[in-house]
Parts: C-alpha cells; sequence; structure tokens
C-alpha cells in the first residue's frame, strides 16, 4: 500500500516516478571463531540464496549456506568452511599478493578472485583449489595502491567485469574491464558521481549490473549506495539509483550478490568488512527490490 500512496503523491505534485526502489528486510551479524576471521570482501550465492562462498582482504575463501527467515533475510550461517587462498603452486598467498577483493561465479566454482596490490584477477576451478591466471590487461598497472580491482561480477555470457575503486579524477568515469574470449578490454565506463567509490558488483536475475557504492565520514561512519545499469550492444547505460542510505545506517559493505526469491522478486543480499576493527562488525543485510507500481 505504501508503494502505491508513494506514487499517486508523486502523480498528484507532477514530479516523475522512480523506476524501482529497494525495501529493507534484515541484517544478521555474523561471526567465526578463530583470529583469521574477518575483512569479507566479496561475496557469490547460488540461485536458491542459500548456498554461498566469501573472499576476504586477509587472502582466504569460504563456503557455506546461509538460513533465512520466513521474511527471506539472512538469519545463520551453517557448515561454514574456510581456508587460505593459494597460488598457481597451490601455496598460500602471502603479503601483498592476499589482498583478495572481487568474488564472481558459482559459490561451488568455477570461481574468479580479484586482488589489489599486485592488481590481477585469477581463475579458480573449485573453490579451495589452486589458482589459474588468465592474463591482464594493461591498464591494472596503472591503477592506485589500495584501490585496485574493487568489484567483480560476471554476466551471463560469460564474460568477466571488473572495476576499480578509483578512477583517479573527481570526474572521470570509473573504468570498467572485461574480460571476454580470452582478451581484456576497456570499453566500458561507469559515471563517477560524488564522492561514493565502487565496492561490490553482481548481474542480477533482469541481466543489469548491480553496484555496491560505498562514502565514508570518520565521525559518522560508512554510507551506502546502489545504483545498477543496463549493459546493451551500445555500452553500459548511464545508471539508475536505487539506494542511498544515511551515514551509519551500516556498516562498510563491500560484496553484492542478486537471487530471485520463490515469488519471483528480485533480492539482493549484502556483506560488510570490518576492517578488522573491533569497533566494526561483519553484517549481512538484505533488501528486495520492488518495481514500479508493484506493491
Amino acid at each position: 500500500m505504501k508503494h502505491i500512496i508513494a506514487s499517486l503523491l508523486a502523480c498528484l505534485a507532477g514530479l516523475p516516478l522512480a523506476a524501482a526502489e529497494l525495501e529493507f528486510v534484515g541484517r544478521y551479524v555474523w561471526s567465526e571463531p578463530g583470529e583469521a576471521f574477518g575483512e569479507v570482501s566479496g561475496m557469490e550465492i547460488a540461485a536458491d540464496g542459500l548456498g554461498f562462498a566469501v573472499v576476504s582482504d586477509r587472502g582466504w575463501i569460504g563456503t557455506g549456506r546461509l538460513e533465512r527467515g520466513a521474511d527471506g533475510a539472512v538469519s545463520g550461517v551453517a557448515g561454514f568452511r574456510m581456508a587460505d587462498l593459494v597460488n598457481r603452486k597451490g601455496k598460500a598467498l602471502k603479503g601483498h599478493e592476499s589482498d583478495s577483493e572481487g568474488l564472481a561465479g558459482e559459490p561451488g566454482g568455477p570461481l574468479f578472485v580479484s586482488f589489489e596490490g599486485y592488481h590481477r584477477v585469477w581463475r579458480y576451478d573449485r573453490p579451495f583449489g589452486a589458482a589459474k591466471a588468465i592474463g591482464d590487461h594493461a591498464g591494472f598497472a596503472t591503477l592506485q595502491n589500495n584501490s585496485g580491482l574493487e568489484a567483480l561480477a560476471i554476466g551471463a555470457d560469460g564474460a568477466l567485469y571488473a572495476i576499480p575503486e578509483r578512477s583517479g579524477e573527481w570526474e572521470r568515469p570509473f573504468p570498467v574491464y572485461r574480460y571476454r574470449h580470452g582478451v581484456w578490454d576497456d570499453e566500458l565506463s561507469i559515471p563517477r558521481e560524488g564522492r561514493f567509490l565502487p565496492a561490490g558488483a553482481d548481474f542480477g536475475p533482469d541481466g543489469r549490473l548491480y553496484i555496491v557504492e560505498r562514502d565514508f565520514l570518520w565521525y559518522a561512519g560508512f554510507a551506502s549506495r546502489i545504483r545498477r545499469f543496463d549493459l546493451t550492444e551500445l555500452g553500459l547505460s548511464e545508471g539508475e539509483t536505487l539506494l542511498v542510505t544515511a551515514f551509519g545506517t551500516h556498516d562498510n559493505l563491500e560484496a553484492i550478490a542478486l537471487w530471485q526469491d520463490a515469488a519471483g522478486a528480485i533480492r539482493l543480499t549484502l556483506v560488510s568488512d570490518d576492517n578488522g576493527n573491533l569497533l566494526q562488525r561483519t553484517e549481512f543485510v538484505d533488501y528486495r527490490l520492488v518495481e514500479a507500481g508493484a506493491e
């Protein structure tokens, strides 16, 4: 009903109707035993919204199964297993090679992981298996330290899309590096709007690219923005803003994954990076997409 009322008020005021909005469903604070857990930076979720895989800035990968309540929000984690990400020789990643940021693919594999520090994307046929190199784009070498390939997504056609955290200039669009047919290109970009920086990306069941971005103020915490883009033969659209939160609403949301519930609604599950800070938390956050005109 509230969506109908909002639409009627917008019509009476002569305002354009929003194409869609995100409805908050719930949150769940996640913890696991052991000092290694934390700093979750990338996530993939199975089509049923339950099976999942995550990677961490600390260079580990984990898999498990989400428990969800009647409203579809995460309510627990079962069967979680984590282990060090390994290199092409099966050795655990160390130092500047271990900062894994983005994750794309299927929770059980194959998976692609983007890294910053040593900017690259590697393929893992199994979550706990050895890495395979897929080649680099020349632009990776120009990326800023600690601001590399933050967001990673895979399209329905199997193409990879990697987005760095920074573009280098306030007015410069963020490049979108695309990997298809064994080659990287840089033909795509998304507009940079304000202070928000990309943190995670995923393609939804509707074929659109969804990106979660973040801003930070030391005295207020994190703010999050979610935009989505249509991908056509001409490139990416200018984008549509679905959500902008107030500072402090959520923690440092870095990972985003989309799935479709039994009723056909698109769901967004996000997870935060606690930065290894005792004052922060790892939390799952769930939203439901409500298209214009839907109740």
